[in-house]
């Protein structure tokens, strides 16, 4: 068996690993994947050629480059356990519970900001959840998971930036700058939570510490909306909360392109 390092230059987040696991989850002859997302390098365990492996990474066009193969032996497989599906159907809990929450509240303050940061929460929710239901499924249903979770949350996300245009051109009420800040500072104490479990986990696997990135990012997002709700209260100014909530929904239709590559 053969052990090929590659180094993929556009590989930075947990959208890019799920890309390349449903590139070549298919192809025969490859027994595991891992993945180095901080130096952005991937390590296959093959016994097919590596170049054949190398094209299908070029389809990719993530930057794909292989660094070395080498030959191993007595190589242990990791696998999947009850703690660590345990640990993400938690994580899972904590981010849709916020988007009922935020999706609500949102709606009640009259801000765009609040109503954007619970549709990150429903992304990361269909990202867990995809990776939960698909474990051990086929390729094609991986696909179309992916490419129905893709689709709604694009929707989603063009639903929002319209939403956004409409009330930036209208006559609306100035949000409820202390609700506002309420609700983000409990969702940022919900992905802390996550945050923490995630990091207790001794499991180090590529999927655990992408799901830490992801959960990182949640925490700026959640520190952005409270940043914009003491902006709202400064200026008396519904203009803060339309930016960060513009922002949110371009970062939620990003990643609702990156699952829907996934069905390719």
């Amino acid at each position: 068996m053969k052990k090929t390092s590659f180094i993929v230059t556009h590989m930075d987040c947990p959208s890019e690993e799920r890309l390349i696991r449903m590139k070549l989850e298919g192809m025969k002859d490859i027994f595991q994947l891992s993945f180095d997302l901080p130096e952005r390098k991937l390590y296959v365990y093959h016994q097919s050629d590596e170049n054949k492996i190398l094209d299908q990474l070029n389809l990719l066009n993530l930057g794909a480059s292989i660094i070395t193969t080498e030959e191993v032996v007595d190589y242990e497989f990791s696998s999947s356990n009850n703690d660590e599906k345990k640990l993400l159907w938690q994580v899972l809990f904590i981010n849709f519970f916020f988007f009922i929450l935020e999706i609500i509240t949102g709606f009640l303050a009259d801000s765009m900001g609040l109503v954007a940061d619970s549709l990150d929460m429903l992304a990361d929710s269909l990202v867990y959840g995809l990776a939960l239901y698909a474990v051990g499924g086929t390729i094609s249903r991986k696909k179309k998971v992916a490419l129905i979770s893709g689709f709604f949350q694009l929707f989603l996300a063009i639903l929002g930036i319209i939403e956004v245009l409409r009330r930036f051109l209208g006559q609306e009420d100035i949000p409820d700058f202390k609700l506002m800040i309420i609700i983000s500072l409990l969702a940022l104490i919900g992905n802390a939570i996550s945050l923490l479990l995630l990091q207790k986990s001794k499991n180090r696997e590529a999927h655990i510490r992408a799901s830490i990135i992801f959960t990182s990012n949640d925490v700026i997002i959640n520190m952005g909306v409270i940043l914009a709700g003491v902006l709202v209260f400064i200026f008396n100014s519904k203009i803060p909360d339309l930016v960060i909530g513009t922002i949110i929904f371009i970062i939620v239709a990003r990643g609702a392109y990156k699952i829907m590559e996934l069905a390719k």
